[in-house]
């Protein structure tokens, strides 16, 4: 099944994201995704068997012990690829206590022998996909308040013709 391990996005962050995005649709098209599919991506793992997902959930375990809620910040927007077919951001601010989080869930997938995408990590939640970005300025956009994720979640994703669904598979609430 493919997977990815996720820090929880806090409520709030994810409604003022979700204001965010429909402001931001009114000067950029593409396909802008649903509220309820934000979330930061830790670590992508692909495909992994059964055996993979116990791994991962013990990797997920010992990452997040004794680790406290993680700030969230916006920091900014921005994309990948090319500007007539862009993958749409908000990236999130690179929190001293959010980068040491992705380090230790890395470090713990890579000591049980699971791969996973090894690009260096760039914190973002993805707003939209086939994205056409316009020359002309954005107009003035409110960012999402700071706030906490209190939770990383081991994710199953299925692609369907409508855009990924996912599954979580197991949680984990940070508690410091």
């Amino acid at each position: 099944m493919r997977t990815f391990v996720a820090l929880q996005l806090p409520e709030g962050f994810t409604f003022d994201a979700a204001a965010f995005a429909r402001c931001l649709s009114a000067s950029v098209e593409g396909r802008f995704l649903p509220k309820e599919t934000y979330h930061l991506t830790l670590a992508f793992l692909g495909e992994i068997d059964e055996a993979g997902v116990a791994a991962a959930t013990q990797a997920v375990d010992a990452a997040c012990e004794a680790v406290p809620p993680v700030p969230v910040r916006s920091d900014g927007l921005g994309k990948f690829g090319r500007a007539s077919d862009a993958t749409l951001w908000l990236g999130i601010a690179a929190d001293p206590a959010l980068m040491n989080l992705a380090a230790r869930l890395r470090d713990e997938l890579s000591a049980r022998g699971l791969a996973f995408d090894e690009k260096p990590f760039k914190p973002h939640v993805t707003l939209a996909r086939r994205a056409r970005i316009p020359k002309r300025d954005l107009p003035p956009l409110a960012f999402p308040r700071d706030d906490e994720a209190v939770a990383v979640t081991l994710f199953k994703s299925t692609l369907e013709r409508e855009g990924a669904v996912y599954k979580p598979l197991h949680t984990v609430e940070l508690a410091g």
